[in-house]
């Protein structure tokens, strides 16, 4: 008998597959009509904003639309893909991501001794928290100058900088809280490797044995954040993946 293959979900990103087949989170739970949801994120501040937006498009009283430049979604297209190049070179290598950041560099996966479980995943923390400030740091400057740009082409282009603009203030705190429990679970993870490697430590030195080293299970966790940053670099490109495929004339007709 053939499986029926589940429906394709909006919430299924990269980033959500990763952190649930490595069981820091729960993929299972529903996570209910996206549309419900986001009627439910909108404070009154963000909601008439977004009633302004719609009482502008295809307003007949409105007056007609001037001539505007045309925008370039080639040079827009090189510009985005330089900026996903330097930050995940920035994840992967260490290396600086845009002039006057510093470089983060991944902690050794060697734990220096004495071991203190309670400081010992502070530098990871940096790592991560480090990478996800300069990624929103630079997609957000880029997303502003996306939206500046189409603000000079057609109407249809202009009226999607506005609701770009419009969502991003609505989505933007939500998405630094959710964004925030990728540290905290992998220091969860951390936590219990710890309390094991503690242990054999222990058991090595009643023994008179070697110590065994931390890099054995720590070395495949700090692989796998670097991929969890990754995973949530695409996600944090999506919107402007999606303003720079707008441009193209078969999704935004000239007017």
């Amino acid at each position: 008998m053939t499986r029926v293959q589940p429906r394709a979900r909006l919430h299924s990103s990269a980033l959500l597959r990763f952190l649930s087949e490595k069981g820091l989170v729960d993929a299972a739970v529903a996570p209910g009509e996206v549309g419900q949801q986001l009627a439910d994120w909108l404070d009154f501040r963000h909601a008439i904003a977004l009633q302004a937006f719609i009482g502008t498009v295809d307003d007949p009283e409105a007056p007609p639309a001037q001539a505007r430049a045309r925008v370039d979604a080639t040079v827009l297209r090189q510009r985005f893909g330089q900026v996903r190049v330097a930050l995940e070179q920035s994840i992967v290598q260490g290396t600086v991501p845009a002039p006057g950041m510093p470089r983060i560099e991944m902690p050794s996966p060697e734990l220096e001794q004495p071991i203190d479980p309670k400081t010992a995943f502070n530098p990871f923390r940096r790592f991560c928290v480090g990478h996800q400030r300069q990624m929103d740091s630079i997609i957000r400057s880029l997303r502003a100058q996306l939206r500046s740009m189409l603000d000079k082409g057609t109407t249809p282009h202009k009226q999607l900088a506005t609701l770009d603009a419009i969502f991003e203030n609505v989505l933007i705190e939500r998405e630094a809280r959710l964004l925030g429990h990728i540290a905290s679970n992998f220091e969860k993870r951390f936590a219990k490797a710890l309390k094991q490697h503690m242990k054999q430590l222990t058991e090595a030195a009643q023994a008179d044995e070697p110590a065994p080293r931390s890099e054995t299970w720590l070395g495949p966790l700090c692989d796998d954040l670097r991929t969890a940053l990754l995973a949530e670099l695409d996600l944090r490109l999506q919107p402007l993946l999606g303003l720079i495929e707008a441009l193209s004339a078969n999704t935004l007709p000239q007017q």
